[in-house]
């Protein structure tokens, strides 16, 4: 069990690495521009409305509960901190997705050669990259309530956060993997059966990419990152086939 989640994980820092690559450079830097744009002001406004929300929560509580803050500052933290990255994963990916679906490609012709994809006229590439980007958020959405209603169930919110950012792995999963898979045509519904056969990898890749967007300075470069290792991902895929 562990051999394929190490694996899936080691795809997403492979990715890291490759990022300098001579070939991949000049399809890197439009995605890392839209990362750091977007994340510093993310992170800028994000920080501040849940300092102050945090402030406000704990000036509520009453005397003799005060000593609770050590337990909801953290707990609130974890749960904020993953809505915030996969928020700003979701919002990066929209913007980037035209980018990333050619980054994506040309990693693909790098590590399996004479790869054969779909050959669509460019409104068609974009329109698709928004297609699945979209459905990703909607299935996001969907996902999000059950999820959030935890944190109000007593003793089970105490858990919240912990499901919360393995839900939020997986879904990093799905939606740097739609890159390689929607190349090749593949739909949101029929990418999500593919992951099921191969959950422990698929999970792990998560796992490895989200661990990159809560390192500070390696966040800023986590989403060409882990465009490369889904594609790495998926060519792995494709020779055990």
């Amino acid at each position: 069990m562990i051999g394929p989640f190490a694996r899936g994980a080691g795809c997403a820092f492979s990715g890291l690495r490759l990022l300098t690559h001579p070939q991949l450079r000049s399809f890197v830097l439009i995605p890392l521009l839209i990362n750091v744009v977007l994340f510093g002001g993310g992170l800028w406004w994000g920080g501040g409305e849940l300092s102050a929300f945090l402030d406000a929560q704990i000036a509520r509580l009453p005397d003799w509960l005060s000593w609770l803050h050590w337990l909801i500052v953290p707990l609130v933290a974890v749960a904020a901190a993953a809505v915030f990255f996969y928020g700003f994963s979701i919002v990066a990916n929209l913007v980037g997705a035209p980018f990333n679906g050619y980054l994506a490609a040309r990693v693909e012709q790098m590590r399996c050669p004479g790869t054969q994809h779909p050959q669509r006229p460019l409104w068609q590439e974009v329109t698709a990259a928004f297609a699945s980007a979209i459905g990703s958020l909607v299935y996001f959405v969907a996902w999000t309530i059950p999820f959030l209603l935890l944190f109000f169930i007593p003793g089970v919110n105490l858990l919240a956060p912990l499901l919360w950012a393995a839900f939020s792995a997986w879904m990093l999963a799905l939606q740097y993997l739609d890159y390689p898979l929607g190349n090749h045509g593949i739909s949101f519904r029929e990418q999500r059966r593919l992951h099921a056969q191969d959950r422990l990898r698929t999970f792990g890749f998560g796992c490895g990419v989200l661990l990159l967007t809560f390192i500070p300075g390696l966040n800023l470069l986590a989403m060409p990152a882990a465009v490369i290792g889904a594609t790495l991902l998926h060519c792995e895929r494709s020779a055990a086939r």
